[in-house]
């Protein structure tokens, strides 16, 4: 046998997950996966249901420790992956396609980048490109590098701190994951689920319990995060729905679960659709939408501060990025710890799913072509996003006008507190609710494809019946926790979400080595074979 020939056996496994699933009721899922990823998400439920202030103090109690005691680990971690990814763009792998060197992409440009927002950050985007830079330049939690709140300086490291948390950082964490995917499951031919990017180190151990362990947690959180997600915007959504009523944004308990019925009603009907007909269809819309109304602030808003702002935070960004990725000796160990570290822990427990759907959706690309789109095309996108909201936000705090002035309220209002002091509120208001609930539905509907997918052994073909069951399991998972334990509740089901990415994040750390190993060995197979 030849050398060429050994490379290429290396990748042969005896997954045969296939002949483990149960087929019954219409569904396709894998044992053990399926079995104790449910079991897990009951226990939990009904925990959470009869003590949600219990829950909430022990799992908060969590959370706070590993941030606190391994914040370190996080900015490492974070930093590697930044530096991974931007060496793959440059490196003569980056010419790898993914899926061999004959695969055709299966979307366009617009329609891959729409889904990329769609399901990463599109909601956040809607929420704090407006509250925290206002967070930051008043003080309302800490200020970045101890700066001090209400000054020229804190307008600076207002939007150079939130583009950090929105830049490169979180979107590395999510290529790393999607690259490994991608790549293991369209060059290697294993099953498209996480166990898979770890192969070339474990081999066939990746079908045993390994394996079952990686798969559950990630089903778990990926379930915990979007019903977080569900539940707190079902709450911002009613907020901003009571307000623009002429309420005071706070949204009665049956306007909230009126709103996750609503979601997950069109999020079945996305997910019954397919990917074509249902996420790529909302995200395509989501975007235009979304580019309007970028573009009606630009326009009518404070424009020549907001084009200021735009280079100011673009320097500022490269400037302070240094100063915001280290962990030793901070001055501002609260904020590093509650804003920072939160979002790196919280960036983490998201990257199985919002990874998979990436890797879903991202057949036919090159690793260049990959890297670039998934991390530097984003911040760039998000640079300009936050300049435009963030700036107006700041133009208004600083010029004493509307209810930002007075500093940061709720944070589920603040884009409208700030569009409600721009020609046509009403509309744009209104657009931005939609913004927010199709955001809500392509997430819903991209996670229920991905627990789908991992719960079935990595098929993507899974039955439909399936997806649906996740969807309606993710809405009744929100529903009830909001309506039987309230906020308590909520914090406590995102604390354990979070909580989850100390263990994934030295997951994705081995998961970096074995990407680096599976495209040595694509690159060498391929020099040898040509």
């Amino acid at each position: 046998m030849s050398d060429a020939q050994d490379k290429a056996n290396l990748y042969e496994t005896d997954y045969e997950i296939g002949q483990d699933n149960l087929k019954k009721w219409g569904m396709d899922v894998h044992h053990p996966v399926f079995w104790i990823a449910a079991g897990l998400v009951l226990v939990f439920v009904i925990g959470t249901l009869v003590a949600p202030t219990q829950a909430k103090e022990m799992l908060d109690g969590a959370k706070w420790w590993s941030i606190a005691q391994f914040d370190w680990l996080f900015m490492i971690a974070g930093n590697l992956f930044v530096i991974f990814s931007l060496v793959l763009i440059v490196l003569p792998v980056g010419k790898i396609r993914l899926g061999g060197d004959n695969a055709k992409p299966e979307f366009s440009y617009f329609s891959w980048f729409a889904m990329l927002f769609a399901a990463g950050m599109g909601i956040g985007l809607m929420f704090w490109s407006v509250a925290e830079p206002t967070a930051y330049y008043t003080g309302w939690y800490e200020t970045p590098l101890g700066v001090e709140a209400n000054t020229p300086e804190a307008i600076g490291k207002a939007m150079s701190a939130t583009m950090f948390h929105w830049g490169l950082h979180p979107w590395a964490i999510y290529a790393v994951v999607a690259l490994s995917l991608a790549f293991f499951s369209y060059n290697k031919g294993l099953p498209l689920t996480i166990r898979s990017a770890f192969y070339p180190l474990i081999k066939d151990h990746s079908w045993g319990p390994f394996g079952h362990m990686i798969d559950t947690v990630a089903v778990v959180a990926t379930l915990f995060g979007l019903a977080t997600s569900l539940g707190f915007g079902a709450q911002q959504a009613a907020g901003g729905i009571d307000y623009l009523m002429g309420g005071e944004g706070g949204g009665s308990m049956g306007l909230q679960i009126a709103i996750i019925i609503g979601v997950t009603c069109v999020a079945l009907i996305s997910v019954i659709r397919g990917l074509d007909g249902g996420v790529k269809l909302l995200s395509n819309i989501n975007m235009g939408l979304a580019g309007l109304l970028l573009l009606f602030v630009m326009i009518v808003g404070p424009t020549a501060y907001i084009f200021t702002t735009m280079g100011q935070t673009a320097v500022g960004y490269v400037t302070d990025i240094f100063s915001y990725s280290n962990w030793i000796g901070r001055e501002d160990e609260a904020w590093f710890q509650g804003w920072t570290i939160f979002y790196w822990a919280w960036w983490i427990s998201w990257s199985p799913f919002v990874g998979m759907f990436i890797a879903r959706v991202s057949y036919g690309r090159t690793v260049r072509e990959f890297i670039t789109a998934v991390l530097l095309v984003p911040t760039i996108v998000t640079l300009v996003w936050m300049s435009v909201f963030g700036g107006s936000a700041l133009d208004q705090v600083i010029n004493g006008v509307g209810e930002l002035a007075g500093g940061l309220g709720a944070v589920e209002l603040a884009m409208f507190q700030m569009l409600e002091n721009l020609p046509m509120a009403a509309i744009t208001s209104g657009i931005g609710v939609i913004l927010v609930l199709v955001f809500f539905i392509t997430s819903s509907d991209s996670g229920s494809l991905v627990i789908d997918a991992i719960t079935a052994g990595g098929k993507v073909d899974a039955p439909v019946v399936q997806r649906i069951f996740w969807v309606v399991i993710e809405g009744v998972v929100a529903a009830a926790l909001l309506f039987g334990g309230g906020a308590d509740a909520l914090t406590a089901l995102q604390a354990a979400a979070i909580t989850v990415g100390l263990p994934f994040t030295v997951v994705l750390i081995v998961m970096c080595l074995c990407l680096y190993l599976g495209l040595k060995h694509e690159k060498d197979y391929v020099s040898e074979v040509a």
